[in-house]
């Protein structure tokens, strides 16, 4: 949660002030500006003071990294990969320093925040295998005594633009396979996770990343953002975040033919068909729903629900939803933790209202309230049963802990309302017919399918990302994530002494 810096006394005084980090020093922004972070789940709580980047110290940082670009593209790419061994081990080694740190400045309970951090470590060691690897294709020539074959290329500065939910996680996925491949970065957190970034950055410092090779700029998307999108100097963009600003930096990139990877909104299903495991089923909704407060862009929002057991499932969710406790994600009893921000209670409340009309609200649908709430964004988990598929709590992306439950009359009627949405990052099924299972994973039109599981707990190795409006058809984690951050180039060596001419009928005989 930020707010304007309107602070004074003595909780001015004991509370640290974050810099930006450019061209392998900790600098003060241009304008001398800076914003606060607090505690979501304390608002008393203030973090620190950070710097509010504009556009200037966005220029500073590209500058930085189109220097630091020209020697670490050119530095072996094994040697690239040791250290990002190197920063992997860092995070191992604080790992648990991180998570609290995490779950303090964005609220998710501390054992997903370790999960969080646990992502990064993992991508980090994956990419930097990688550095052994970055494989091109090597191919039979045409033409006698000539060699072809293809290699991945750098392409220069990436300006990666990441979400507060998983503040280290989804940064490492991005900035991993680009410094592998020979990129250098400019990163660019939300202003509601400055601190978060500003811990990775550090550790990627000391795990000996060259001066310029990643930079840092805190500050506000329409100023610092935008000018990472629209520099003629940046050559990829990567971003992950909500549909709508998705769709304005592809606009913006695209007068200067830029790479964009864009991962965005989800509306993700978990279909239960009437011969599932529904205590099976119970403990993967509850975990897709309400992890994260919601909060996730594979969270699951949907449950379409094949009729017979529609009241069997709805009571136990109903009686493990009110179960749950909230609290402040540092206690080891709590479950789910705060919202975000004052903004998010207020959107998701307003979602509530549109869901009263639409349905049967069966648990929660107000703010929580209560002994050591008082002071954070606390929203009760929600239920609405009897939505239909087009409903709009059905279709539109809440961000919150709020469940939908659709009825229908069978698996046909199921895979219509699942891919009746205009999102396509993940969804799920439950049942104990294998054969069903597969027409699942192949008539589900999303980018992740699980079979008996959740829809959250995408692993590292294997391409993360959806169809529709989620993204733009880039992919992140496994070796896919290296396509977004290089170009292809093709090499033809002719050993023959002689001119020889491709597709031309010219051989002897």
């Amino acid at each position: 949660m930020t707010t304007a810096t309107s602070t004074s006394g003595a909780e001015a005084t004991a509370a640290p002030t974050f810099r930006l980090f450019i061209g392998g020093e900790w600098v003060d922004s241009t304008s001398g500006r800076t914003f606060e972070s607090r505690n979501p789940a304390d608002t008393r709580d203030l973090i620190g003071h950070f710097q509010a980047g504009d556009a200037a110290d966005a220029a500073r940082a590209i500058r930085a990294a189109e220097v630091a670009f020209q020697t670490w593209r050119r530095t072996p790419a094994p040697k690239r990969g040791e250290i990002l061994y190197a920063f992997g081990a860092l995070m191992a080694e604080h790992k648990e320093r991180l998570a609290r740190a995490m779950t303090r400045e964005m609220g998710k309970v501390l054992a997903e925040t370790r999960g969080d951090v646990q992502e990064g470590i993992d991508i980090a060691f994956l990419m930097a295998g990688e550095g052994r690897r970055l494989f091109g294709d090597t191919t039979p020539s045409e033409l006698p005594d000539k060699w072809a074959m293809s290699v991945r290329e750098p392409l220069g500065m990436a300006a990666i633009v990441t979400p507060w939910n998983f503040p280290m996680a989804i940064p490492c996925w991005k900035m991993m396979p680009a410094l592998v491949a020979g990129n250098t970065v400019v990163l660019k957190p939300s202003s509601d996770t400055p601190h978060c970034a500003t811990l990775l950055v550090e550790l990627m410092a000391e795990a000996g990343f060259p001066p310029g090779t990643v930079n840092l700029v805190t500050g506000p998307g329409p100023e610092v953002g935008d000018a990472l999108v629209a520099s003629p100097d940046t050559q990829i963009v990567s971003f992950t975040g909500n549909t709508q600003t998705g769709k304005r930096i592809a606009s913006i990139a695209a007068r200067r033919l830029k790479r964009v990877s864009l991962e965005l909104g989800g509306k993700n299903g978990i279909v239960v068909l009437a011969d599932a495991d529904l205590d099976l089923a119970t403990d993967g909704i509850l975990w897709s729903a309400f992890g994260t407060t919601g909060q996730r862009c594979t969270a699951c929002s949907r449950v379409i629900v094949e009729a017979p057991v529609v009241e069997p499932l709805l009571e136990r969710l109903e009686r493990r939803a009110r179960a749950l406790r909230l609290g402040s994600g540092l206690d080891v009893t709590t479950d789910v933790g705060p919202l975000v921000n004052g903004g998010a209670v207020d959107k998701v409340a307003s979602y509530v209202e549109v869901g009263r009309r639409d349905g049967e609200l069966v648990t929660g649908g107000s703010r929580a309230t209560g002994p050591g709430l008082e002071h954070g964004y606390y929203f009760e988990p929600t239920i609405f049963a009897g939505v239909k598929p087009m409903d709009v709590i059905a279709q539109e992306e809440i961000f919150g802990p709020v469940l939908s439950v659709v009825p229908v009359p069978d698996y046909p009627a199921a895979v219509t309302a699942l891919n009746q949405t205009r999102y396509g990052l993940s969804s799920a099924i439950f049942t104990r017919d294998a054969n069903t299972a597969f027409r699942a994973m192949r008539d589900f039109e999303t980018g992740i399918v699980y079979v008996n599981a959740g829809t959250i707990g995408a692993e590292t190795h294997l391409p993360f990302g959806g169809t529709k409006d989620t993204g733009n058809g880039h992919r992140e984690a496994g070796h896919a994530a290296l396509d977004t951050y290089t170009e292809w180039k093709s090499i033809y060596v002719d050993f023959s002494g002689r001119l020889q001419r491709a597709q031309i009928d010219n051989q002897p005989d």
